[in-house]
């Protein structure tokens, strides 16, 4: 990890599968950024960690029931050991659980992630981690959504892409992140291009109208309709948040 205060962000995974990363992160976007070196990427294997001949790192559940559970020792030593090295860099990253019972995350989170110095990502396995580890190391829980994967590791791949895309130099433009689904509080508008009529599907006249001004307006009441009728929830904050209410050309 770059010991500079100044270096670039860094992302530190720790999993029982490095050999997991980087994965589609050493591609595309991310894996040009990274070969620039406008962010970092470190694994820890929890097994270098573990205590026996073995490399043990979990143990069956208490109260008894079915799996293994990951031991809050060993997972404590790995933290504290990447902590430490923060510390002595001068550098505060959160630590971040990937967990179906965390809070889902959302744009705004992935705003907040990429605007500091990089984070943590602690990568579950089994049935989990020892919840002891959570409470002692106040290490946060974020959630992908409301479904169940084989361990945190892919979580973790989708969560720093999100991210190191909105860092400084990273996307060629940075002025199309403004547009993007979710930065406005609503789903973005279709998206057309050559040829002008495909299978009989013409593309809308106003996009090639040459009307800047018509054009805005066009991809602002299809960004609206779109997200009223496929993500209620959505529309309503954004209406709740929208001086006028949100409702300015919309179609009925």
């Amino acid at each position: 990890m770059n010991g500079d205060t100044t270096g670039p962000w860094t992302a530190t995974v720790l999993t029982l599968f490095p050999e997991m990363f980087p994965g589609s992160l050493g591609l595309s976007l991310a894996g040009r950024a990274r070969a620039q070196g406008r962010w970092a990427l470190e694994t820890v294997d929890i097994r270098d960690f573990a205590r026996d001949k073995h490399r043990s790192v979990d143990d069956s559940p208490a109260g008894g029931g079915s799996g293994m559970v990951l031991r809050p020792d060993i997972l404590a030593a790995a933290l504290d050991a990447t902590r430490a090295r923060d510390e002595t860099a001068g550098v505060t990253r959160p630590a971040i659980y990937l967990s179906p019972r965390g809070p889902r995350v959302d744009q705004g989170f992935v705003r907040d992630l990429a605007s500091g110095p990089g984070v943590v990502l602690l990568c579950g396995r089994y049935e989990g981690v020892d919840e002891r580890l959570i409470e002692a190391r106040a290490i946060r829980e974020a959630s992908l959504g409301d479904f169940v994967l084989s361990g945190g590791e892919p979580a973790a791949i989708v969560l720093l892409d999100a991210a190191v895309r909105l860092l400084p130099g990273v996307l060629g433009d940075p002025e199309g992140l403004k547009e993007e689904s979710f930065e406005s509080g609503l789903l973005e508008y279709p998206h057309y291009t050559r040829p002008s009529v495909w299978e009989g599907r013409p593309v809308p006249p106003v996009l090639l109208s040459g009307d800047h001004e018509k054009v805005r307006q066009w991809r602002l009441e299809q960004a609206r309709r779109i997200t009223r009728e496929r993500r209620p929830d959505l529309w309503a904050r954004y209406v709740m948040q929208s001086p006028r209410g949100g409702t300015r050309g919309v179609e009925g």
